[in-house]
């Protein structure tokens, strides 16, 4: 019995003073917030130059942090990005293509090794993988796409009804759970991910009026005819002119005999408290009875519908802005920012008129390109300004990374550690690579997939055997392909040569071409 309590007292001892070394370990873990929106386009971002909105808090955490120009997704669609994040792999290898596809759980992510190493994590907000969360200690998410207005949430409990607006709802339960819910001995992970701002861009009650006295400045390509291109620019079904909904998306019944907008406004009535319908009735009845008299044709109702579509959008946006200030605000007055890590994102770009369309999944520039927006106190250089090719394949290296965590050799992106902390590695990419493949699908976007340099970019619609090349310094709304042309044939070259390459890195080249 002697010999036993011997041999258990070292044990013991060992064990408690791994505990406490790994408790002073935790304790200079930072904490990682990652706030995610849902369509939200650098162009309806003030700190990326917006010209139509301002967003002040968005703009605070640029200049308390890094922002990168070059932020790119992997596949321009809500379910398939949230995928490649939570993998740190190509829609090809996380096995999630399309929004039709369920998200298989029981792969690795990044969340379920940060419990591993230590972290409390939490996921609230707009999931849209269709399997249940796993990996998180705490999870509220929303059904599907979730509703604007007093929406359902799944929970581990079975489903909940809160009253509100969901912008506000989603933050009031993240910083609920920072106050109340987590386990304050542990680093945590928190992602407070944002229905707002995707379709049907329904703003919040406070901002149904917001920018009724102002025109919103048109882009330039609104009324695109869409030649020099693939034909596939042709046969999309995203034009604000054709393809946007009277009652869905721009909330007016055109037609008494739109028996469809009554019924999708009718049970949109039924989700509003009396408050909140009497509001909204107030704002909309006005400006669609003036629309409805003005009978709008051609080009005049194709403005019109893009000021109601841009008003909204915008609106939306402003309550993200407002929550993201008000998340910030509770980190700053609890002491946590000190060690917290903000990170601002949205799953896609998005088109705000441009090439006249609305929607995303494109691998031209307004749908490739998302924010990036980065605060690291003590380590991030206020103000600072990446200009390195990164991309959502990238976030669930980083996070690890942050923590301190080995990263798993399946994962295909790279750690922008580095880059935050000011030092571009020798072997950084200089070109990216993408693939979109939801086609046949909504809006009709045809499956392609391609590379981009700093200055060029290549994009093969593989089914349909043709081929875009673009020169972005001379061509930045991408309105002229100059694939084949004899003065890029060089280069043209390299670019094939490289996306063969990029294929067979990223274990993407078996995909039969049309030729």
């Amino acid at each position: 019995m002697t010999r036993i309590l011997i041999f258990l007292v070292p044990v013991f001892f060992l064990v408690r003073c791994g505990d406490k070394k790994d408790s002073a370990k935790v304790e200079t873990k930072p904490n990682i917030v990652f706030i995610f929106t849902d369509d939200h386009a650098l162009q309806a971002i003030s700190a990326y130059g917006s010209v139509i909105n301002k967003t002040p808090n968005i703009d605070r955490l640029a200049t308390e942090g890094m922002i990168f120009r070059n932020s790119f997704c992997t596949n321009s669609i809500c379910g398939p990005s949230r995928a490649v994040i939570q993998t740190g792999k190509f829609s090809h290898v996380n096995g999630f293509k399309s929004n039709r596809d369920t998200f298989d759980s029981t792969q690795v992510t990044f969340p379920k090794i940060l419990q591993i190493g230590g972290y409390q994590t939490a996921m609230i907000g707009k999931w849209h993988l269709k399997s249940e969360p796993v990996g998180f200690d705490y999870w509220k998410v929303l059904p599907g796409q979730g509703q604007y207005y007093n929406p359902d949430f799944r929970t581990p409990d079975g489903m909940e009804r809160i009253e509100g607006y969901v912008t506000d709802i989603v933050t009031d339960v993240s910083i609920d759970w920072l106050k109340n819910g987590r386990d304050r001995s542990k680093p945590f992970m928190l992602m407070t991910q944002q229905k707002a701002p995707h379709r049907p861009w329904m703003p919040a009650p406070k901002y149904l009026n917001m920018y009724d006295s102002v025109t919103i400045p048109e882009p330039e390509t609104l009324f695109d005819n869409y030649e020099n291109r693939a034909s596939g620019a042709a046969t999309q079904e995203m034009e604000i002119d054709r393809h946007m909904r009277f009652s869905w998306d721009l909330k007016v019944v055109k037609d008494t005999a739109d028996t469809r907008g009554k019924k999708v406004w009718e049970a949109r009535k039924k989700r509003f408290t009396p408050e909140q319908l009497k509001a909204w009735d107030a704002a909309y009845g006005p400006k669609n009875k003036a629309f409805l008299e003005a009978n709008l044709q051609g080009k005049d109702l194709v403005r019109w519908k893009y000021q109601r579509y841009i008003k909204d959008y915008l609106r939306c946006i402003a309550s993200v802005d407002d929550n993201i200030g008000r998340l910030m605000d509770y980190l700053d007055e609890s002491g946590l920012a000190e060690n917290t890590i903000i990170v601002y994102s949205s799953d896609q770009g998005f088109y705000l008129g441009e090439h006249g369309w609305f929607d995303k999944r494109w691998m031209y520039e307004e749908s490739l390109h998302m924010p990036l927006i980065v605060k690291w106190p003590g380590v991030v250089k206020p103000g600072s300004v990446n200009m390195d090719m990164v991309q959502n394949l990238d976030y669930a290296e980083t996070f690890l990374d942050i923590a301190g965590l080995k990263i798993p050799k399946e994962m295909q992106g790279q750690s922008l550690v580095p880059l935050l902390k000011g030092k571009t590695p020798e072997d950084w990419r200089k070109s990216i690579y993408y693939h979109y493949y939801e086609y046949p699908g909504a809006h009709a976007v045809q499956k392609h997939f391609g590379v981009r340099t700093e200055r060029y970019k290549l994009i093969n619609y593989y089914e349909l055997g043709e081929r875009e090349m673009f020169d972005l310094k001379i061509d930045p709304q991408e309105m002229k392909s100059v694939y084949n042309d004899p003065e890029y044939a060089e280069i043209q070259t390299q670019l094939e040569q490289e996306l063969a390459r990029l294929r067979s890195y990223y274990h993407d080249d078996k995909v039969i071409e049309k030729k």
